[in-house]
């Protein structure tokens, strides 16, 4: 739980300093989000327009870095202070805990009038209410098990294509590391180990095993020789990444893609969205794949805005309308070609999206019939905040660490798994 009575005291301090304003102006929508880079600030600012053309006021509360968890801590010191935002980019479990504590607003005449029922997949449609109400919008679909890679670095390697198992994988960072480029451009931060480290236990495992250990916590799982190939693999990836990885933003890393200092990564397809941002044409610039072996997968990531209650009418109907407009085909279109995501509306024409995005659709429908969709443990769709934290630090203990070895990382993960 998030313990917000006992984070008060310090909080309103906290935003008695910042000189923040308390009361909303009319039609005001204030929205603290953590989209900073390329092509994610492109992105909101779509959405900005469509808003602004509704005619309320846009303010823009954006908190950068820690794959959201600096956004995170400030927006437990607005809403302690009894002055939270009209909405916040809060994903997966959290979302539920933000409810429990009675802080969301109910979205269900939005959500009814815009049929959201008929418009999601319901493993998506349950994951934005609470106790059967609607108490947060979704954005999009991302899917994170994917592999990019510059067309002209795997070329000059003498790489045909991309790989498409593990082993296929190992013998082509090997061709890379030949020609004296990096084979893996890698951000040293827990929450891209571990975006690593949950499409490796996918590739290797397949998703019923994915599911079993990263999603249930199931001990024999996580115990098993499954999992331990699936830590030796992981290893195996770090030893084709650069020196310099650790700290690195993950941005940063597509970028070294980019320039063809490096051959590949292992990201979501918001990377896809930084390629795009700097011209780069898909199939011919860069290559998406999924990552080795998790083909007939998809790890989602569904990017939301929960919504908080308000007391001003001016700032309840602002609210509602942005709930709408994120869920409507203007936004959802040009918010997803510019992010790299594609539209969590099932009614979507896809005409404008690339190759990577129409494959990316079809495989997230594809999936959700034979059981291979599941949730992204790195990006907080799975398990809970706490559990995730202290898998996420084993992992990257692993990762960083070459002493620690494959059957102590075992019993670290599974110790760090019954963290409530």
């Amino acid at each position: 739980m998030l313990k917000l009575s006992k984070l008060a005291t310090a909080a309103a301090l906290a935003v008695a300093g910042t000189g923040l304003c308390v009361s909303a102006l009319a039609g005001e929508v204030e929205v603290l989000h953590y989209w900073t880079s390329g092509g994610e600030a492109k992105s909101v600012a779509e959405l900005k327009k469509i808003m602004q053309a509704k005619g309320h006021v846009w303010k823009d509360f954006a908190v950068a870095g820690g794959g959201g968890d600096n956004a995170a801590t400030v927006l437990k010191s607005r809403v302690v202070s009894g002055n939270p935002p009209a909405a916040a980019q809060i994903k997966g479990p959290a979302i539920q805990e933000w409810a429990s504590e009675g802080v969301l607003a109910n979205l269900d005449s939005v959500a009814q009038a815009e049929k959201w029922d008929s418009l999601l997949p319901k493993v998506v449609a349950d994951v934005m209410k609470y106790k059967g109400h609607y108490v947060a919008a979704p954005v999009n679909v991302h899917r994170v098990n994917w592999m990019w890679a510059n067309a002209a670095v795997l070329k000059k390697a003498g790489v045909a294509g991309m790989p498409k198992t593990w082993d296929e994988f190992f013998v082509a960072a090997e061709k890379v590391k030949k020609i004296g480029l990096i084979p893996v451009a890698h951000g040293g931060q827990n929450w891209q180990d571990f975006t690593t480290f949950e499409s490796v236990v996918l590739g290797v495992g397949g998703p019923k095993f994915y599911s079993d250990a990263l999603v249930k916590l199931d001990a024999k799982a996580l115990t098993s020789d499954t999992m331990k190939k699936s830590l030796e693999t992981f290893r195996k990836v770090k030893t084709y990444t650069d020196a310099a990885a650790p700290g690195r933003d993950w941005n940063l890393a597509t970028a070294m893609v980019m320039q063809e200092k490096a051959a590949f990564q292992f990201m979501g397809d918001w990377a896809k969205g930084e390629f795009l941002a700097a011209g780069k044409v898909p199939g011919k610039d860069f290559l998406c794949a999924a990552a080795p072996g998790t083909a007939n997968a998809f790890t989602f990531n569904v990017d939301s805005f929960a919504m908080f209650k308000l007391k001003d009418p001016a700032a309840q109907k602002a609210q509602g309308d942005l709930a709408a407009a994120i869920m409507g085909t203007e936004f959802q279109e040009v918010f997803n070609l510019n992010k790299g995501s594609i539209p969590v509306r099932l009614n979507m024409n896809m005409a404008k999206f690339d190759d990577c995005a129409k494959l990316s659709s079809k495989d997230f429908v594809d999936t959700a019939k034979t059981g291979g969709l599941v949730p992204s443990v790195a990006h907080g769709m799975a398990i809970t905040p706490a559990a995730e934290g202290a898998i996420k630090d084993a992992v990257s203990q692993f990762w960083n660490d070459d002493t620690i070895s494959v059957a102590e990382a075992q019993k670290r993960i599974a110790v760090a798994a019954k963290t409530k």
